[in-house]
């Protein structure tokens, strides 16, 4: 956002030059970034902390020492929770940051968890590009119904070979909610998925504290824990049942999730059925406006009976098949990228303590690097 020069000049003090670290206040306190050249001339929000080195050289190595898994703890430790999640500055200026032997040795560390991070933002940008693309053809599909637009018209639908554009009809029959592909039908949610309540349990935080292990613990809206056994193991979408149910613009709150994992009774469980996988399925779902579905005086619910009622366009057999080969190969390499992502999170996390405290030599942790990155 833009503010007037005289509020600019109210709060010069936080203007930046472009070689400042900008360190998070509110909501995830202790997250930073470097600000780049092209910042300068910028001001930035109370939430933000402006922090100017002594030895600028230092600050990938002082960005480092802050992501590290030791200062998160530290930082965990001085927040104010109130309301949300907080920091002050004058905790930010009490943070204990070793100092290197020397500005080299502090810049190569730096260096080591930039590289990390910088893989890291790649796999998601690519990422985001693979859901872009599931997002578009979805679309493209079952919402514009470009392919019968285009056969309607005389015309060959674009970026189609005729195997698949023959799946899909040249006109639109009338239906409840309106114009669709004739064939296709308005069925629900009950007629598209399979669900798996009866095999969720719940597990209270003192369970947990006594269970911890490698598998996946969700809850409503997100990852809560680890737990030492699973309940399920593939690809299922996840919905908010209780508290956690939609977001602010009414869409269901929803959680991709993979592999050996478990989940609470706040969650539904869900996978395609009848021809549609659970990316379609997903898909489906996540613009849909659930309002009309949750009740709830005081706190809100998707109940069972409610979520099976939600609308679901439902085309041929032959088509929805044709979608799932087109998507399932973005979603396996999204799935691999995230497994990556955690995995170089997780050696980072385990270099960066070690490499501050001296524990670790530069050569080894940069032979680990370069092994995590191949």
């Amino acid at each position: 956002m833009r503010v007037s020069a005289q509020v600019h000049h109210e709060y010069r003090r936080t203007e930046l030059r472009g070689d400042e670290l900008l360190i998070t206040l509110v909501g995830k306190p202790g997250a930073c970034i470097i600000a780049r050249p092209q910042m300068r001339g910028w001001n930035v929000a109370r939430a933000l902390a402006v922090v100017r080195l002594q030895t600028p050289s230092l600050r990938p190595y002082v960005k480092a020492v802050l992501e590290s898994s030791v200062m998160k703890s530290i930082i965990l430790g001085m927040l104010n929770t109130t309301v949300q999640p907080t920091l002050n500055l004058k905790e930010i200026k009490s943070l204990p940051v070793p100092l290197p032997e020397d500005e080299k040795i502090g810049g190569s560390i730096g260096g080591v968890s930039e590289l990390f991070n910088q893989r890291i933002d790649l796999l998601r940008q690519t990422n985001a590009t693979l859901e872009s693309i599931a997002q578009a053809l979805f679309r493209s599909w079952f919402i514009d119904f470009d392919p019968v637009r285009a056969k309607q018209a005389g015309r060959e639908p674009e970026g189609m070979d005729a195997a698949t554009a023959a799946l899909f009809p040249a006109e639109f029959e009338e239906s409840a909610p309106g114009l669709i592909p004739k064939g296709w039908k308005v069925g629900t949610v009950r007629d598209v998925c399979s669900i798996y309540d009866s095999r969720r349990v719940p597990l209270s935080g003192k369970d947990r504290a006594t269970r911890r292990g490698p598998y996946p613990y969700y809850g409503a809206a997100a990852l809560m824990d680890y737990v030492d056994d699973f309940l399920f193991d593939g690809v299922y979408l996840l919905l908010g049942e209780d508290g956690s149910v939609t977001n602010a613009n009414g869409t269901p709150v929803t959680q991709y999730v993979w592999g050996k994992f478990w989940v609470n009774n706040h969650a539904h469980v869900l996978q395609g059925a009848n021809g549609i996988c659970t990316e379609h399925l997903m898909l489906g779902l996540r613009d849909v406006d659930f309002t009309p579905y949750v009740t709830g005086a005081v706190q809100a619910k998707l109940n069972q009976a409610n979520l099976f009622r939600v609308p679901f366009l439902i085309s041929t057999l032959e088509a929805s098949k044709a979608f799932e080969s087109e998507v399932a190969p973005l979603y396996e390499k999204l799935r691999s990228n995230l497994e990556q992502i955690q995995m170089l999170a997780e050696i980072r996390d385990t270099l960066l303590p070690r490499l501050i405290s001296g524990k670790l030599r530069l050569p080894e942790a940069q032979e680990q690097l370069e092994d995590a990155l191949a």
